[in-house]
């Protein structure tokens, strides 16, 4: 497989936005792409994130990334786009070299049995104390009584 050249936009989005209203938006984006002469390779909602610092006074933002191919040609004109648009807080594009990226499927179903599956590991791994937790407190009270069976010594 040869490494191809691509590119990554990710995108902060105002938090204030309806999700719908974010939907329309990477609707809108990922069209404009297209038409544009880009190929989308993988579209992300990434979500609401807390910022690294204030931007036009929101602390959070809705972050989306998205991978696509062309030329780079295509890269001006959605920037452009998301310079004007005033829901776009934040945009970067960069270059990527490597294999393309595979697209994620959107199940949200299965994401969440996953989720709690490994919560309940995570939750019975935790209260179960270990074999070796138990011979160490052991041995520490046993030596906590072991100084206090001893006779002080008179001089």
């Amino acid at each position: 497989m040869t490494d191809q050249i691509y590119y990554e936009t990710m995108y902060i989005l105002r938090p204030d936005i309806a999700e719908d209203e974010v939907t329309n938006h990477i609707d809108k984006y990922n069209k404009f792409l297209e038409e544009s002469g880009g190929k989308i390779l993988d579209s992300q909602m990434r979500g609401k994130r807390r910022l690294a610092y204030q931007i036009s006074k929101h602390r959070e933002g809705i972050y989306v990334q998205l991978s696509h191919q062309g030329d780079g040609q295509h890269i001006f004109k959605i920037e452009k786009m998301m310079r004007l648009s005033e829901d776009v807080i934040r945009y970067l594009t960069v270059k990527q070299e490597g294999p393309l990226p595979t697209p994620r499927s959107s199940n949200k179903g299965s994401n969440q049995s996953e989720k709690k599956e490994i919560e309940n590991i995570d939750s019975t791994s935790k209260s179960e104390p270990k074999s070796e937790e138990i011979n160490d407190k052991e041995t520490v009270t046993s030596e906590a009584q072991s100084p206090q069976d001893k006779k002080p010594v008179e001089s």
